[in-house]
């Protein structure tokens, strides 16, 4: 049968598929049109298309948010320790990802599975989109997996055949480099629907040799390419003079890997773009290297550039601004502005004028700390918000160490900090030398960690306060090539977990199964890395190298086809140099060298330009049974949101407590630990007249920093109000 494009084999279904296909089929036709009340759905990634992870719902209120409990619980034990996932409700289902992997419905009243969707391939891991015709007879769930864009028929799973080619588009295509050699595309984040288009960003990396981070617009129902922005300019487009003339040619990065925002009114998009490739190191990119580490607004039906303001000058620190932007309306001057608010890695918000894309109050140049790495010519200034103030962390002192350390730690740390190069938040990275940066690649304001609240103007971000430290050192040609355990870690690990492998546990402590299990399944910022790409005894190989690093590994085996490339040689007399990401600042048990808070909940009011109140999120498990809590949370990946109910809901990645704060106070109104560690963005949403939050949480943990989190305890953890007192809140409650 065909329907509306719609092309499924009933040669290829059972009895079961065929009859849940009818089903969906009458509820499809039989269903009314969707209220359009603000905010009050969750159908898009962040709760709406401009990202404002705001619900207007207010059911669940400060008068009784203490009575909350589980409504249902859906467990994905085999999914591994990452995977922040962010579910969608449409109509009544939830869509998640489960085991297999695969995209699973479920029914958002009670958590019943409705029909599962096997995926080849590692799925977005942030989330999903959902898009629907204007008469709602055709409805889809778009993800991507291993970088092909796919759609799924949202009330059956089967696959939509009529989009792209065969029902895939290789987002591979289109970046100007041979798509055989590109290694990864997919942003772990689902981009927005805007009318008929799935507007995308991409994470294609920023080490060398990464593609170009283009930001692309499809057609939902064909997969056709409608409108490109290169993030590198090429000949002749604004920009372009910003780089070396060829750089469009070889550069990459300057992508936006994480969330964007869309005014829908305006049909304006607010794009939020990493640093460029390689991100500590700019030899081959002297100048300011725009789009790069800029917000970016752009028309949404054509791609076309309106305005951008670049927050970091040719970054040296991995600065990306990721958080997505929020889009409030405050009075200023006496008038009403709508604005759009930033937080950055670096600390500082930075807010602007939505539409002239004027900053609120003035952003000054001023001058910053020089580099000395070899061919490096860093940007003689940066810029810094006069207006509102940091949320975040921006020095590290001897007077800020860790005080829960022993004297022996505070002593290692002490020397540290005063023998490094540490100048604060624009310290370069330098070769052969210690340097500390803070805030780290990690970042005070990263993926998911604002909220806005369209009613008042206020703005809630997730500070995350921790330093990273570093050492630039020469990349060997030995790196580049080879298939010895020791060459693969350099050519696959090397990049993220740095030439001397900082960033891994000691080799006595490494195990061929944790090895293993962290590849593939991927943990914290690593993602996990399929047998397609890196083989069972490439694997092995590596393994063996990082349990004796003297040996090199296990021999030499046969490189997997579709494996990340050796990296190409560097210019004619240019030296590259590479170090570790985001390698944490901490002691040896792996609590933080800077003192607490780690991680906050920051309220600013943009009325003012002010920070209202900021409070502590969370604790460790390390500290916490010694009876010390008020310390925040290490290394959250997750975000707030805010209800018309006056709460913010949060998880506090790593001590397994979920939270209800009142908005006006940033006092914990409700809390609650659960069996996993909270993670990824909640969602608020109603069924039926009773209102329910939403959280994922997942597993692993180390019982000092973080939680020791079963694997089987990973899933989705659904919360409500006893139905007895779930009845429609009057407005003003």
């Amino acid at each position: 049968m065909n329907i509306k494009g719609l092309r499924i084999s009933t040669r290829l279904m059972g009895t079961a598929a065929i009859a849940v296909l009818l089903l969906g089929l009458v509820a499809l036709f039989a269903q009314s049109p969707a209220p359009k009340q603000p905010y009050a759905t969750w159908s898009d990634f962040g709760g709406s298309m401009d990202s404002m992870q705001y619900s207007s719902l207010r059911q669940i209120n400060k008068t009784n948010v203490t009575k909350l409990e589980r409504a249902w619980t859906h467990l994905t034990p085999g999914r591994g320790g990452r995977f922040p996932f962010s579910p969608l409700i449409a109509d009544g289902v939830m869509y998640v990802i489960g085991d297999g992997p695969a995209i699973v419905a479920l029914d958002a009243a009670t958590g019943k599975q409705l029909w599962s969707h096997p995926v080849e391939g590692t799925p977005t891991n942030r989330g999903i989109n959902y898009w629907e015709s204007k008469d709602r007879s055709d409805r889809r769930i778009i993800f991507s997996a291993d970088s092909y864009l796919q759609e799924i028929n949202a009330l059956t799973g089967v696959t939509i055949n009529t989009f792209g080619n065969d029902g895939r588009v290789n987002l591979r295509e289109g970046l100007g480099r041979d798509v055989k050699k590109v290694h990864q595309v997919q942003s772990g984040s689902p981009g927005h629907v805007f009318e008929n288009l799935i507007i995308l960003g991409s994470a294609p990396g920023e080490l060398y040799d990464s593609p170009p981070g283009y930001l692309r617009a499809y057609d939902v129902r064909t997969g056709k390419n409608v409108w490109t922005f290169h993030t590198i300019p090429h000949p002749g487009e604004y920009g372009y003079e910003t780089w070396p003339k060829d750089a469009w040619k070889y550069g990459g990065g300057a992508n936006t890997w994480s969330e964007f925002s869309i005014d829908e009114k305006r049909g304006i998009a607010y794009f939020p773009l990493g640093s460029p490739t390689y991100d500590l190191y700019g030899a081959d990119r002297i100048g300011a290297d725009l789009f790069g580490n800029c917000l970016l607004a752009l028309d949404a039906r054509t791609g076309k550039r309106l305005w951008h303001f670049q927050t970091v000058h040719h970054d040296l620190w991995d600065y990306d601004l990721v958080t997505g932007p929020k889009l409030l309306t405050v009075r200023h001057d006496g008038k009403m502005v709508d604005i759009v608010a930033q937080p950055g890695k670096t600390g500082f918000l930075y807010v602007f004028n939505r539409v002239t894309g004027e900053p609120l109050w003035p952003i000054e140049e001023r001058p910053v700390p020089k580099s000395d790495v070899p061919g490096e010519q860093s940007w003689p200034t940066q810029p810094y918000p006069t207006k509102p103030p940091p949320f975040g962390v921006q020095k590290f002192g001897v007077d800020q160490i860790n005080p829960y350390l022993d004297e022996a730690e505070k002593a290692k740390i002490r020397d540290v900090v005063v023998n490094s190069r540490n100048e604060g938040i624009f310290t370069p990275p330098v070769v052969g030398k210690m340097q500390i940066e803070v805030p780290g690649a990690h970042g005070s304001g990263n993926w998911g960690a604002a909220a806005g609240d369209p009613a008042t103007g206020m703005l809630y971000v997730r500070a995350w306060n921790g330093p990273d430290t570093r050492i630039l050192t020469e990349r060997q040609p030995e790196s580049q090539g080879g298939s010895s355990g020791r060459a693969l870690y350099f050519r696959i690990c090397g990049d993220c977990h740095g030439p001397d492998r900082v960033n891994m546990p000691a080799p006595a402590n490494i195990k061929a199964d944790f090895v293993r299990d962290t590849v593939r399944h991927g943990k914290g910022e690593m993602p996990p890395i399929a047998v397609s790409e890196l083989s069972a005894p490439e694997l092995d190989s590596i393994s063996a190298y990082l349990a004796n690093p003297g040996s090199g590994g296990r021999g030499v085996v046969q490189p997997t086809q579709s494996l990340r490339p050796p990296m190409s040689p560097p210019p004619p007399g240019q030296t590259r140099y590479w170090g570790p990401y985001g390698n944490p600042f901490r002691a040896s048990n792996g609590m933080p060298a800077i003192g607490p808070p780690w991680t906050e909940l920051v309220a600013y009011d943009l009325n003012e330009g002010t920070i209202k109140w900021r409070t502590t999120l969370g604790s460790i498990p390390g500290l916490a049974s010694r009876g010390i809590k008020d310390t925040g949370s290490v290394r959250p990946r997750n975000g707030p949101i805010v209800t018309a109910g006056g709460l913010i809901f949060v998880g506090s990645n790593g001590d397994g407590y979920i939270h209800a704060f009142d908005k006006d106070t940033g006092k914990i109104l409700w809390e609650m630990e659960i069996e996993a560690n909270p993670d990824g963005i909640p969602a608020v949403y109603e069924v039926g007249g009773r209102q329910y939050v939403a959280f994922f949480a997942g597993g692993g943990g180390d019982g000092i920093v973080t939680k020791d989190a079963k694997p089987e305890a990973q899933g989705y953890y659904v919360f409500a109000l006893p139905k007895s007192a779930s009845k429609p809140a009057k407005k003003g409650e």
